[in-house]
This record gives C-alpha cells, sequence and structure tokens, in this order.
C-alpha cells in the first residue's frame, strides 16, 4: 500500500476526518466511475459512490491492510453497486430522468475540435455502448468494468471477487464476446439509420 494511503487510512482510523476526506478526493472519481459504468447514470452514480464511502468509512476500524487500500474500496463500491442492482431485479423501477435525452457527456477541449457531427456521432456510440453494459449480467458487467475501465490487474479482480484467476479469465471472456455480440447487434440495427441520415 503507497505510504500516503497508508498514513491517511491510520489517521482516519483515529477519527481524523480531515484524513479520510484526503481519501475520500484521492479516490471519489474512480469510485463514481466504477458505480457509473455498473448502474448506467449519473444520478444513481453519484447516490452509490457517496453510499460507497459512508460505508468504507463505516467499515475502516475493520481495515487491516490484507490487500491495498484501493482493491478494498473498489470491493466496497462493487457490493454496494451489486446490492442495488439486487434489489432492482426484485422491484424493477422506471426514473423519468434517464430519457435519452438526458445523457450528458463530457469531453477534453483539444486543438484539433471535432465537429459536432462527429461528437453527436461519439456520443451516440457511448450511449449504445453503455446501454448494451447495462443490458449485461451483473457478473459481466462488473468484471468488464474492472478490467476494461478501471484496468485492474487479473489478480486484482480475482481478489475482489473471491474466485480463481482462471475463473476471471473465462468469464472476462465470456463477457467480451457477450457485449461484442450485443454491440454488433447494435450496429447492424444503426446502420440503415446512419446511411439515411448521410
Amino acid at each position: 500500500m503507497p505510504l500516503e494511503d497508508r498514513l491517511l487510512v491510520e489517521r482516519s482510523k483515529k477519527g481524523d476526518r480531515e484524513a479520510f476526506e484526503q481519501l475520500v478526493q484521492m479516490y471519489e472519481n474512480k469510485v463514481y466511475t466504477i458505480a457509473y459504468r455498473l448502474m448506467g447514470n449519473h444520478t444513481d452514480a453519484a447516490d452509490l459512490a457517496q453510499e460507497a464511502f459512508i460505508k468504507i468509512y463505516q467499515a475502516l476500524p475493520n481495515f487491516r491492510g490484507d490487500s491495498s487500500f484501493s482493491t478494498w474500496i473498489y470491493h466496497i463500491t462493487v457490493n454496494v453497486c451489486r446490492d442495488e442492482l439486487r434489489k432492482r431485479q426484485r422491484r424493477p423501477t422506471v426514473s423519468l430522468d434517464d430519457s435519452p435525452d438526458n445523457n450528458t457527456c463530457t469531453y477534453e477541449l483539444r486543438s484539433n475540435m471535432p465537429t459536432p457531427e462527429e461528437e453527436l456521432d461519439r456520443s451516440e456510440t457511448q450511449a449504445m455502448v453503455q446501454q448494451c453494459l447495462n443490458e449485461l449480467s451483473d457478473d459481466y458487467r462488473i468484471i468488464l468494468v474492472m478490467r476494461e475501465i478501471q484496468e485492474m490487474a487479473y489478480e486484482e479482480i480475482a481478489e475482489n471477487l473471491g474466485c480463481s484467476l482462471g475463473t476471471v479469465k473465462s468469464r472476462l471472456s465470456r463477457a467480451r464476446q457477450a457485449l461484442k455480440e450485443k454491440i454488433s447487434k447494435q450496429m447492424e440495427l444503426l446502420s440503415p439509420k446512419r446511411r439515411l441520415a448521410k
């Protein structure tokens, strides 16, 4: 575990709120990104990232340092999101905030700015990939987010999910294939529309 993490964790365990706030600042973007990729919308991601940090704070006295602090945080975040997804399977809900018109994306400004058409095309593609990701099973979505978005090592994923390295590799392979198939189907559906738009 990095020295800075270790010191901040030790101070946080002793009740130093400022130290915990520093940990939150260090990890809030990664926690939010995991939550967003697993839940598929900004509102849920913000709520669940906040819930994850509450659980992290409450569980901090039990953190022994057997794994890195970042692995421990990701594990809690994934579990918070997984619990919410399970609740929703028992009682499905629809949010009016999740209409396609409310999807917002942010882009870094570059010297060679893309045209508005390119931005629209990229935004549509990102929304389509996120939709395909949302349609995957929870297990597939979680493992893809960990590996492809958070770029976690296979060993770290295995530790987080409590399974063997072989299980991680086979599940990841099946998840990639499932996502590829969903994206291919969506691209087939979009192709005629794009040809008509040009």
